[in-house]
């Protein structure tokens, strides 16, 4: 039925229930009228598809056909060659097992290739029913092989309150996942915090369910593994145990310093160009934060859509104040927002965070450079605020010959504005805020700029905002 179903011009699939219902009322109606048993065979089906059908009908006719012939011209029937039927055959398994069909099992590697070539070797050297016996054989023992090596996927995952070895079992583990696991269990560091995640699993045979318990209450408290569960079925009895902080808590926020949190930022937005994204549990971050929060850094950042701090940066529910305006320019509000942080909150970093392509800086410099009025062009009311303080990180003489630039050049030169408005942000929030031009100067909190490429995800921290650079700046500014 399925590789008449490949040979379907339409690549249509036939309902493998209905077929088995058919054969089956065949096969009574066969044994009751002294027949033979009826299945359903590749020939019939390509005749049909090669001839150009491609409806219910000619299946029927065909039977129809078939069936008036064996009635009334057997003797005619029994006059066509057994080459014709051959040739059929070749045809039909030429367009079934074509040279493409085995690049493809070649390119998908040996745990593909193998069991395809000793099958298709089986059937041509034996017959069909041993081939696929032997097909099926070899294929079970790559899967036990697969099973056995790599039940579990180990990470090493680095949350805000120090690293954890995350081990996410497989959606299946039977006992012949065992040894391996046990293995995973026995190289863990003594001191170290582990997380065994079931979440994904539909089954887990009860000797894994064993070795789990015998780790967790024995064998991990003698070595001061302090061991997590999550994801486990109330039917296992292993309830849900998180024994580690996947959020910012005032403790973390109290001994951790502004570089730190600065190399934290760092490391999440590696993971978010990476693709290797911590997992969370975000109901248990809301229920643990509902009673106070106590983030590490201000963000302050641009509207954009493409650049949510949080994830930008793989943060979880309560790490960071994110302030966010047009251009991540510094006004009258987002700083008192800033200095909330810096002073209440007690926030170790604030970062401006700017980006490329930033629709707002763009806006800001194509008006400059037409010398055009902001409302008037935008029909803005109150945009005016953020395009003058944008516009004065631009050089308006080297605007002038904007609109005769190539895209990339354009591109550049916006972008370069983008970066030094980044900058001017970072010295304004010092220069203009007492609360943190004192927090920096007693090291309490440091300011930095950042800028996001949207193309590639990853974020760099400005050299020129290095917090020495900054408070030297400050003073001097005073």
């Amino acid at each position: 039925l399925e590789a008449t179903d490949k040979l379907d011009k339409r690549q249509r699939n036939s309902p493998p229930s209905r077929e088995l219902v058919a054969q089956g009322v065949g096969n009574i109606t066969a044994g009751m009228i002294g027949g033979i048993p009826v299945t359903s065979v590749i020939v019939r089906g390509s005749v049909n598809v090669m001839s150009g059908s491609n409806s219910k009908l000619s299946t029927i006719l065909h039977g129809v056909i078939l069936l008036v012939c064996v009635a009334l011209f057997p003797y005619y029937l029994n006059m066509i060659p057994l080459s014709a039927l051959a040739a059929i055959l070749l045809v039909t398994g030429f367009k079934l097992a074509s040279p493409k069909l085995f690049a493809q099992m070649w390119s998908e590697g040996r745990y593909q290739l193998i069991p395809f070539l000793v099958t298709v070797l089986a059937i041509v050297f034996t017959d069909l029913l041993i081939g696929i016996l032997l097909g099926l054989a070899v294929s079970v023992l790559f899967i036990l092989n697969s099973s056995l090596r790599s039940p579990v996927r180990r990470i090493v995952e680095t949350y805000l309150d120090g690293d954890v070895i995350h081990v996410e079992l497989a959606n299946q583990v039977s006992f012949l996942n065992r040894a391996a696991l046990d293995q995973v269990f026995d190289k863990a560091p003594p001191g170290s915090r582990f997380l065994v995640d079931a979440t994904d699993s539909d089954y887990i045979d009860p000797d894994i369910l064993s070795l789990v318990r015998e780790f967790k209450d024995v064998k991990a408290p003698a070595r001061g593994i302090k061991v997590s569960l999550r994801g486990f079925r109330e039917k296992y009895n292993l309830k849900d145990e998180i024994q580690f902080a996947d959020y910012s808590t005032r403790e973390l926020q109290d001994r951790i310093l502004p570089q730190q949190v600065i190399d934290i930022l760092s490391e999440g937005n590696r993971r978010f160009c990476n693709g290797t994204r911590l997992t969370r549990d975000f109901n248990r971050q809301v229920y643990a934060t509902s009673a106070s929060q106590n983030p590490l850094a201000v963000v302050l950042s641009c509207i954009d859509s493409r650049v949510p701090a949080e994830l930008v940066f793989d943060l979880g529910i309560g790490d960071i104040f994110s302030v966010r305006v047009a251009g991540n320019v510094i006004g009258t509000k987002s700083l008192g927002s800033i200095e909330y942080g810096v002073t209440v909150a007690g926030v170790k970093l604030v970062v401006v965070l700017g980006h490329t392509r930033c629709g707002a800086v763009t806006s800001s410099v194509e008006l400059l450079a037409k010398r055009l009025d902001t409302e008037r062009a935008s029909g803005c009311q109150h945009l005016h605020a953020i395009v003058q303080e944008i516009q004065m990180s631009a050089n308006p003489g080297a605007l002038s010959g904007l609109d005769r630039m190539e895209p990339q050049e354009k591109e550049s030169c916006i972008d370069d504005v983008a970066r030094k408005n980044v900058v001017r942000t970072v010295y304004e929030i010092v220069a203009r805020s007492q609360a943190i031009h004192g927090a920096v100067q007693s090291g309490r909190a440091i300011v930095v700029g950042g800028m996001y490429d949207v193309k590639t995800g990853e974020v760099t921290f400005l050299p020129e905002t290095l917090p020495a650079e900054l408070s030297r700046q400050a003073i001097e500014s005073t």
